[in-house]
C-alpha cells in the first residue's frame, strides 16, 4: 500500500481507568464524546468506532439521520486514493486501558477484535470517498458485500503501538473495494515489510439509502504507480468474481467419485462397526459446535443493520473455539479466506452459528493445519424460514509452545458420516488447492 502521509486518528479506551483520577484529563482525549454517545445508535461502539465518531463527526451525522426527501447526488467526483485515505493508531504501549481493552488470555491481541475493527474502518474510508460534501443531497448506504481472504503473517503483541492504514484502492460503477493493512513495527527489524501484520480487502456496494437500489458512486483515479497496480489488481480480482458468481455446486466427475467413496468408506466404518473404526480418526458431525443470539438494536451499524464486524468477530470466537477443544490445546490463527455477505442481518433475527472441522492438513508435523467451517443462519421462527447469511472458513494451527507440552501429540483426522458432508470436505479441499495454485503462479 502506498505510504500514508495522513495524520493516523488515535484510538483510546471507551472504559475510564479505575487509576485515572482527574475527569478532565479524560474528556480532554475525547472532546466530543459526548456528542458521540447521543449520536451512535443503539450505543454499539468499540474504541475504534469511537475514535472514528470523533474525528469525521460531519459524515456520520448525516448518515444517522439521512434526508430521505432530498434529492439524490447526481453529479459524480472524481476522487484519489488520499482523499479517502484513513489510519488509527492503537498506543498500546502507553495506554493501559485501551490494552486491557484488546488482550486475550494468552497476552496478545484479540483478533476477533481486530477484524471486528477492520471492517469499521473501511466502512468509514467508503464513505469518505462516496461523499459530496453536499448536505442538500441524501447519502449513500453502503453495504459489505465481500471481504477477500486474509492471511495473518504474524500475531500482533499487546505491549507494542499497533496502527491500521487503508483507502479506496478500485471503484466500480456501484462497487467500492478498501485494502487495509496492519502494521506493527519492533525494534528488532527496520524494514517496512517486516512490520505488516496482515493485509485485508473489503468490498461495498453503494445502494440509494431511500430506494436501496445501487446507485453509480465517485470515480476513482489513482495517481502514483504502486495505487495503479492496485488497482489493476484490484479490477482483475472483480472480473474472477463475476466469472465465479451465479455459478452452481458442480457435478463431480468420476475422479471426484472415487474421493467421495473413499472418505465415506471411512465414515460407514464408525457408523456400522464403530468398535473397528480407527482411534486416528473422527466424525465430523463430532466436531461441531454451535451458538445462538437474537441481534439487539446494541449491535447495529449507522444504518440500522447489525454490524458486518460483529458478525466476522462471532463466527471467528466460535471457530477458535471449535479449534480449541478440537486439538485439546491453545490454536494459532492463520487464516480466513473469502467471505460474501450473502443477506443483511436485522435487528430482531435469531441468528444461529453453527461450526465444524472440516478437514485437517497433516502433512507439516511442525505446522498440522485445522480447517474450520463457520455457517450463520438468519431465522425467522413466526415465518418458519431459515436462510444462510454468511459461510465462513477459518485456517488454525496449534502453537509450538503448546505442541511441546505434549509428547506425541497428534491431531485426528475428520471423516464424514454422509454424502453431504463428503461434498463440502472435497469442495473445500478443492478450493484449497486452487488458491495454493494461484498464490505459486502469481495469478
Amino acid at each position: 500500500m502506498a505510504s500514508n502521509s495522513t495524520v493516523p486518528i488515535p484510538v483510546v479506551a471507551t472504559f475510564a481507568s479505575p487509576f485515572d483520577t482527574d475527569e478532565t484529563d479524560v474528556q480532554s482525549l475525547r472532546p466530543s464524546s459526548r456528542k458521540r454517545q447521543s449520536l451512535w445508535p443503539g450505543m454499539y461502539n468499540s474504541p475504534v468506532t469511537a475514535a472514528l465518531w470523533d474525528a469525521r463527526p460531519t459524515i456520520f451525522e448525516a448518515l444517522l439521520d439521512p434526508p430521505f426527501h432530498a434529492p439524490p447526488q447526481t453529479q459524480l467526483l472524481t476522487k484519489t486514493p488520499s482523499h479517502s485515505r484513513t489510519s488509527i493508531l492503537y498506543n498500546f504501549s502507553s495506554d493501559h486501558t485501551l490494552r486491557e481493552q484488546y488482550k486475550n488470555p494468552w497476552n496478545r491481541v484479540r483478533i476477533g477484535k481486530l477484524l471486528e475493527d477492520l471492517d469499521a474502518l473501511a466502512g468509514t474510508i467508503s464513505d469518505k470517498h462516496c461523499s459530496d460534501d453536499d448536505t442538500t443531497t441524501r447519502p449513500l448506504l453502503l453495504v459489505t458485500a465481500s471481504v477477500d481472504k486474509m492471511v495473518l503473517k504474524k500475531p500482533p503483541s499487546v505491549d507494542l503501538d499497533l496502527q491500521i492504514s487503508g483507502a479506496v484502492i478500485w471503484v466500480g460503477r456501484s462497487s467500492i473495494e478498501v485494502q487495509l493493512e496492519v502494521t506493527q513495527s519492533t525494534n528488532e527489524s527496520s524494514n517496512t515489510s517486516d512490520s505488516v501484520v496482515l493485509t485485508a480487502n473489503f468490498i461495498f456496494v453503494a445502494l440509494d439509502c431511500k430506494t436501496r437500489k445501487a446507485v453509480p458512486v465517485n470515480r476513482l483515479s489513482p495517481e502514483t504507480e504502486q495505487e495503479k497496480l492496485h488497482f489493476e489488481e484490484a479490477e482483475a480480482r472483480n472480473n474472477l468474481r463475476k466469472r465465479k458468481r451465479g455459478g452452481d455446486r458442480r457435478d463431480f466427475e468420476n475422479g471426484d467419485v472415487n474421493r467421495l467413496e473413499a472418505l465415506l468408506a471411512e465414515g460407514r466404518i464408525f457408523c456400522d462397526m464403530p468398535a473397528l473404526a480407527d482411534r486416528e480418526s473422527i466424525l465430523l458431525r463430532d466436531t461441531c459446535l454451535e451458538n445462538s443470539l437474537i441481534c439487539q438494536p446494541q449491535q447495529r451499524n449507522i444504518h440500522g443493520r447489525i454490524f458486518g464486524g460483529f458478525l466476522i468477530r462471532r463466527a471467528f470466537e466460535l471457530a477458535f473455539s471449535t479449534a480449541y477443544v478440537f486439538a485439546g490445546m491453545v490454536p494459532c490463527f492463520l487464516e480466513v479466506d473469502h467471505v460474501d455477505f450473502l443477506r443483511p442481518v436485522d435487528v430482531g433475527d435469531f441468528l444461529h452459528f453453527k461450526s465444524c472441522v472440516l478437514f485437517t492438513q497433516l502433512e507439516n508435523p511442525e505446522q498440522p493445519l485445522i480447517n474450520i467451517e463457520v455457517v450463520a443462519h438468519v431465522t425467522r421462527p413466526e415465518l418458519r424460514s431459515s436462510e444462510v447469511s454468511n459461510t465462513f472458513y477459518f485456517t488454525f494451527t496449534v502453537r509450538p509452545e503448546s505442541k511441546a507440552t505434549k509428547n506425541g501429540f497428534r491431531l485426528r483426522n475428520v471423516v464424514p458420516a454422509t454424502e453431504e458432508e463428503a461434498r463440502r470436505i472435497l469442495e473445500r479441499m478443492d478450493a484449497e488447492s486452487l488458491l495454493l495454485d494461484k498464490d505459486e503462479t502469481g495469478q
